[in-house]
């Protein structure tokens, strides 16, 4: 069952189900007590009614009023029965309308002693009173026990009508209750309905990001759903460009190392040398450039100090032959919302950058709040020129040709700054040397 529609339909019709049957259950065991007890009482008022009409003999004669209070007491198989025995379980005493029916055995009760059964006799079904009693006269005590039977079907009937009845009343509920549930839910998983068809129109390609307004609940879904789209769009973007980028700047080499063979000069093999290191410093811009990931809004906060910690330590060993002071100042609930390889391959080349350029002296430092991070490189270097400050961060620039690399490292990092929405600037730094900062967003 996949629609969550169904399944929440389902679920609840099952434990209404279950609640209406059990419902249904105690309240007929309630009633079938009630009734039953209401039963007795009629019946015992009956057994009080005989022993006010009842006399005894001084010699332990038991003798009724010709006229009973309840009449039907005196019409034949009326359906209500009355019954006296004594002490030694003999009848002294019956109803008119007992007469020629075989009814249940009467019991010999104790004095003070009552009984209340439902009983079968005959193949019919009966409830019997019966009271034990101890009756006093001048010559002694005689004991008797009144015992009054009624046909059950008059009970059973009302059991059988008020069951049709509840479970009738409870069925039609138990609907009620389930279509509007259904109409209920219906409307309240709408919005998760639009969501659905506007991921199938995103499928078929009919729009290109979740429009419209949902409940807070609903709403933060739509709009990290749209950043993943965005993000993914982009990705998809930056790698048509680079790759659209790196054939076309592939070309111009390509065409002289071509040339150069066609000319003859196979010899010549620096020129050749030249371009190849050209398309590889081509090759690697690109190919750094298109996995830059992006800002995502769904991805996890990276701490940055550890981070930065980790690329200090494996840069003091390439230049263990500088004896570096590299200085991080780093809070440690500064965090970057982003890809961890992003964060390396931004701090990473700044770091190696002012590695190359410095005397002895690196610091990094970083600040950030919920909208804002800000992280500054600077070392103690000759620094960059007004002139040369704006050129940088192109790609291939090297302001110095006898430093080693091949001039993309500024490039990639404004590549990856731009990718999160960022920016990146040069300036002069209070230690001698270059400043870089990075400004990116926050973690909000």
């Amino acid at each position: 069952m996949r629609s969550l529609n169904a399944r929440i339909t389902v679920s609840a019709a099952i434990v209404l189900a279950i609640f209406v049957v059990l419902s249904a259950f105690a309240l007929e065991k309630a009633f079938h007590d009630s009734a039953r007890n209401a039963r007795e009482e009629r019946l015992l008022a009956q057994i009080y009614l005989l022993m006010a009409a009842a006399e005894v003999d001084v010699d332990g004669t038991l003798r009724i009023a010709n006229r009973s209070a309840e009449p039907r007491l005196d019409l034949p198989d009326s359906g209500l029965y009355a019954f006296i025995v004594d002490g030694n379980g003999e009848t002294v005493w019956q109803s008119r309308s007992g007469l020629a029916i075989e009814l249940p055995p009467t019991p010999t009760l104790p004095t003070g002693r009552q009984t209340f059964t439902q009983t079968t006799h005959g193949g019919e079904h009966y409830l019997a009173k019966a009271y034990g009693i101890n009756w006093n006269t001048d010559n002694g005590s005689y004991p008797f026990t009144f015992s009054v039977i009624e046909d059950s079907s008059a009970f059973d009937e009302q059991l059988n009508v008020y069951r049709r009845s509840l479970w009738t009343w409870l069925g039609a509920l138990a609907l009620l209750l389930v279509v509007s549930q259904w109409t209920t839910l219906h409307w309240g998983l709408a919005p998760l309905r639009h969501v659905s068809n506007e991921l199938n129109r995103l499928e078929a390609g009919e729009q290109h990001r979740i429009s419209g307004r949902y409940p807070s609940e609903v709403q933060r879904l739509a709009d990290n759903l749209n950043a993943v789209l965005s993000h993914e769009r982009k990705q998809q973007q930056r790698y048509r460009n680079a790759l659209a980028d790196l054939a076309h700047s592939l070309k111009t080499p390509l065409a002289l190392v071509r040339g150069t063979v066609r000319e003859g000069e196979v010899k010549n093999t620096q020129s050749i040398e030249q371009q190849v290191d050209q398309m590889d410093r081509i090759i690697g811009y690109h190919l750094q450039r298109a996995a830059a990931l992006g800002r995502s809004t769904l991805a996890t906060p990276v701490e940055l100090g550890p981070a930065v910690q980790r690329i200090v330590a494996a840069l003091k060993k390439v230049y263990s032959d500088k004896a570096l002071q590299i200085i991080v100042d780093i809070d440690s609930n500064v965090r970057f919302r982003g890809d961890q390889g992003d964060l390396t391959e931004m701090v990473g080349n700044l770091l190696d950058n002012a590695c190359k350029w410095c005397r002895d002296k690196v610091r990094i430092c970083a600040s950030s709040d919920q909208k804002h991070l800000q992280i500054c490189v600077e070392d103690d270097g000759p620094g960059i020129g007004d002139r040369d400050a704006a050129s940088v961060f192109v790609r291939g620039t090297r302001t110095d040709e006898t430093v080693p690399g091949h001039g993309i490292g500024l490039a990639v990092v404004r590549e990856i700054v731009e990718a999160y929405g960022g920016k990146a600037s040069i300036g002069k730094s209070t230690l001698g040397g270059t400043l870089v900062e990075l400004h990116l967003p926050g973690t909000q």
